[in-house]
């Protein structure tokens, strides 16, 4: 039974991912090879660690537990689970040399994950040892609050590697959907056009942003396309446009918005650089 886990990369999703293993139980490594990302990481911690105790969903001493079970480090030597969780850039050939310098270091037996929101996870585990012991493994943002989280085969991928990845979600109280790997496994997939339509009416000047949000919050959507992608992050949000686009060999229905790649260039990212589609 996986009883420490390892994320790598500590950025918005690495973050709420060690936060949400550290929360159920589970010995926590968040590890980065930036220490600026790391201090923010902390303190974004601290921060949502204060909001849950201040709304009554956990006690102060649930805090501190939860804190001390978090190691945060910038050192790969310390990266050592039964389980690690890939965070990183949304491109695959720094996910793929980060994941094979972790296999090195870590036992046959280790299971690795990557939290890839689109890249084949086939593709990625063509290049690591032990590829049975690999699969994709997608949260959503935030980590901490969202229940889903995707577990992707690929073509050699254990059953007994989903199994306990499927465990895993179980103790952090996570519903974990299995699908084989395909561009954008489901959601993403499936979410594509919720984005690209919505993005297309205000390129054609058809609807205002605040109009087309509105009018879906009303139609039963929890949020907005564009509250939705200021709170995913425009580059995440964006690239994983880009990789369905290539995947599905430049089908025009797939086609990146120009729009949104305007606000990546401007550096407006949404929530995390307090200005996106909105205003923070």
């Amino acid at each position: 039974m996986i009883q420490k886990i390892c994320v790598a990369g500590a950025g918005t999703m690495g973050m709420g991912i060690a936060l949400a293993v550290a929360q159920h139980g589970f010995q926590t490594i968040l590890f980065d090879i930036h220490e600026e990302v790391i201090h923010k990481a902390i303190s974004g911690i601290e921060e949502n660690l204060a909001k849950l105790t201040e709304k009554g969903k956990i006690t102060a001493a649930e805090k501190s537990e939860i804190t001390h079970r978090i190691l945060f480090t910038t050192d790969m030597l310390q990266c050592k689970a039964g389980l690690i969780i890939e965070a990183i850039i949304e491109k695959p050939e720094p996910k793929i040399e980060l994941l094979c310098q972790l296999a090195d270091l870590n036992h046959p037996d280790c299971i690795l994950a990557s939290n890839t929101s689109s890249l084949s996870v086939t593709q990625i585990q063509n290049h690591i040892k032990n590829p049975e012991r690999f699969a994709g493994m997608h949260f959503f943002n935030p980590a901490h609050i969202m229940k889903l989280v995707e577990l992707v085969k690929g073509n050699k991928t254990a059953d007994d590697t989903i199994r306990a990845l499927y465990d895993c979600c179980t103790k952090m109280n996570k519903t974990a959907v299995v699908c084989n790997d395909s561009p954008g496994f489901i959601v993403n997939r499936v979410a594509r056009h919720f984005y690209l339509q919505s993005l297309h009416l205000v390129e054609t000047g058809q609807a205002t942003v605040s109009q087309v949000d509105a009018a879906i919050q009303n139609a039963g959507f929890k949020m907005g396309p564009f509250a939705l992608m200021d709170l995913i992050g425009m580059d995440i949000n964006l690239a994983v446009s880009q990789s369905l686009y290539q995947a599905f060999d430049h089908a025009v229905r797939f086609k990146p918005s120009s729009l949104q790649a305007e606000k990546v260039a401007q550096g407006k990212l949404g929530k995390k650089t307090g200005e996106g589609f909105y205003k923070y």
